[in-house]
């Protein structure tokens, strides 16, 4: 018999096929809902948003690339050219093709110079970089690296030569305080930038004419329109817009008399400053010592950074542009003007020079250059034997209120807006700057002196190469410029600058001019001049001051005037023009450690008329006919 707890239980097949249906539903359900929902977001994206993703997908697959412009070339007023753009090579790595990065640099250091800061930087960019865009290892490679590199190159796959365009400075030093240089953006300058005008653009003008006209010369940047894959690969050009080179400058400095105003300061610390009177144009812009701009370009090393910053006579410093020197007797035309324009002197107004000078009731005495003074003078013999006391007088009797607002009108106390950044301003005394400056009164003894370009004067060499222009063109003074002429590219015109004058013409009565320029004749060519040997033998007559302003006064102690010897006291200047009669330039420069201004400044000035006037041609504007 069969127990009952051993039997079995029987099976509902009808509840168990009930279950199955409604599991089998339920997943049913569940697979609609997961296609419902896919279909809704494929329908989404394919329909609603399908010109939104289009686009992005576009823009994924279509990309613009920036094409920096060709920097426009800088060229002297003979078209002469002073900056370009010259191809040079710079080696390159690819990082996906390099096998070991750090190996690589090792081995190339064999017979390339990479310094440890070099080697740093090629990591760091390389880490910044996708892994298949290029890597800069060395700029500026010369012949003898390139062709080291050649023989070498099959050792190292992912590293190659590339031709580039760079600035160059073909004259070196000679332009380097006007034409100035380019260097690498920083982080300061790509604020300020437009940042899409700059796409793709490493390098904008620093200082000088590079920097001043960085607008004219940068020129509008171009695009490629390239398909790329997902990986940003540039597959191929689809459209190509090119850039617009920056437009050529012609500068109105002419390039041989750069070059002999370079040559007569060679081996002196000093400024020369040229000026066409006629228009305002800078013939001749130099400052001594100077420096490779070349190597500014790339990026100058610490080393040679250094070296500049410590070498003898400042290299750095554009004395032509930033120097402020006492003008000394330099002064003397403009004061001695001062007197006639208004009333307090004329021509022949006599004055007897005993060597010292005091005012009334007091007991200082200022001097003249000559023991036992001059004797009697005119304007004309004040002006040819630089008499001090005369000036003296002179000033005391102008005042320096009436001083002050005159002189003003020629420039000086002002920037002369000369297209070039950083201009100083110099000093032109008075009682309200004293009294700004020091928060003291103005001394009678102070006028005195300011008569005879010291005190506090302090001058330009472009405001005094400005003032006696003036002089030397009847009282009308220009704006000193730099930029003669310019063109977009060499098969068009040559647009010429105008010139601009500065004020109505300075002067109310010729005939005081003409006195002025008696005695700056007289000067040079009278029996008396103070730089009579310097115009000895010229075929043509000269017109100019010399001055001379003390570096250390004579009154230091004798150890200070020990290491000194007498010339290295002062500062020699000069100002004039020539020829005489019509002047076609005026000259304005200073050498400093010289002797006086007669026997260091004056030679130099007459070796500039000379390469200015004397040469073959004539010495025209022969940048106009280009």
């Amino acid at each position: 018999m069969i127990g009952v707890g051993s039997r079995r239980a029987i099976k509902d097949a009808q509840a168990e096929a009930l279950l199955f249906q409604r599991r089998a539903l339920t997943a049913f359900g569940l697979v609609l809902l997961v296609i419902a929902v896919v279909l809704g977001r494929f329908g989404e994206l394919m329909i609603l948003r399908h010109d939104h993703y289009a686009a992005r997908s576009e823009q994924n697959r279509v990309k613009l690339q920036p094409l920096p412009p060709t920097r426009g070339l800088i060229l002297d007023r003979n078209g002469r050219i002073l900056a370009d753009n010259r191809l040079a090579y710079r080696l390159e790595l690819v990082p996906e093709r390099v096998v070991e990065l750090e190996r690589t640099l090792d081995e190339l250091s064999e017979f390339l110079a990479i310094d440890e800061e070099e080697r740093a930087r090629i990591i760091e960019l390389a880490k910044l970089r996708r892994r298949f865009q290029s890597v800069p290892v060395k700029l500026r490679l010369d012949e003898d690296e390139v062709a080291r590199f050649a023989l070498e190159r099959y050792r190292f796959p992912g590293v190659d030569v590339v031709p580039y365009l760079t600035r160059h400075y073909p004259e070196g030093e000679l332009y380097a305080h006007v034409i100035g240089y380019v260097g690498r953006i920083d982080a300061r300058e790509l604020a300020r930038l437009d940042a899409e005008q700059y796409s793709g653009t490493t390098h904008i003008g620093k200082t000088g004419i590079e920097r001043h006209y960085e607008d004219l010369l940068h020129g509008s940047i171009g695009y490629e329109q390239v398909e790329t894959n997902a990986e940003g690969r540039v597959l191929r050009v689809l459209e190509r817009t090119p850039p617009r080179a920056g437009e050529n400058l012609y500068l109105s400095i002419d390039g041989e008399l750069q070059r002999a105003a370079s040559a007569a300061l060679e081996g002196k610390v000093g400024a020369i400053v040229a000026i066409d009177p006629r228009n305002g144009e800078v013939l001749a812009f130099v400052s001594r010592p100077s420096f490779d701009a070349n190597l500014f370009v790339g990026g100058i090393s610490r080393s040679n950074y250094q070296a500049l910053l410590e070498a003898p006579g400042r290299p750095l410093f554009n004395r032509a542009l930033q120097g402020g020197y006492e003008p000394g007797s330099t002064l003397k035309p403009f004061v001695a003007l001062a007197g006639l324009e208004l009333g307090l002197r004329t021509p022949q107004t006599a004055y007897y020079s005993t060597g010292v000078f005091q005012m009334p009731g007091q007991t200082l005495v200022f001097r003249d250059w000559k023991r036992g003074g001059h004797g009697r003078v005119d304007l004309e013999e004040s002006l040819a034997q630089s008499v001090n006391s005369y000036y003296y007088q002179l000033a005391l009797d102008l005042g320096i209120d009436r001083m002050h607002a005159y002189l003003g009108r020629f420039g000086f106390g002002s920037p002369t807006g000369i297209d070039l950044d950083g201009e100083a301003a110099g000093v032109l005394p008075s009682r309200e700057w004293k009294r700004a400056r020091f928060d003291q009164p103005w001394y009678p003894g102070e006028t005195v002196i300011a008569g005879i370009g010291q005190g506090y004067n302090v001058a330009t060499l472009l405001q005094l190469a400005s003032a006696t222009a003036a002089l030397g063109q009847g009282g009308q003074r220009y704006r000193p410029r730099l930029l003669h002429a310019r063109r977009g590219s060499f098969d068009e015109p040559l647009r010429s600058e105008a010139a601009v004058t500065v004020g109505e013409a300075l002067v109310a009565d010729p005939a005081h001019l003409a006195a002025i320029r008696r005695g700056l004749e007289a000067v040079m060519h009278g029996p008396t001049g103070t730089a009579r040997s310097a115009a000895a033998g010229a075929s043509y007559r000269m017109a100019g001051k010399t001055g001379t302003a003390q570096r250390v006064s004579r009154s230091r102690d004798e150890s200070q005037q020990a290491a000194l010897r007498e010339g290295q006291r002062n500062q020699a200047l000069y100002v004039g023009y020539a020829p005489a009669e019509a002047p076609t330039i005026a000259i304005a420069l200073v050498i400093e450690q010289g002797d006086s201004g007669s026997q260091a400044a004056a030679p130099v000035a007459r070796s500039l008329f000379d390469a200015w006037l004397l040469r073959e041609p004539p010495a025209e504007l022969a940048g106009a006919a280009r």
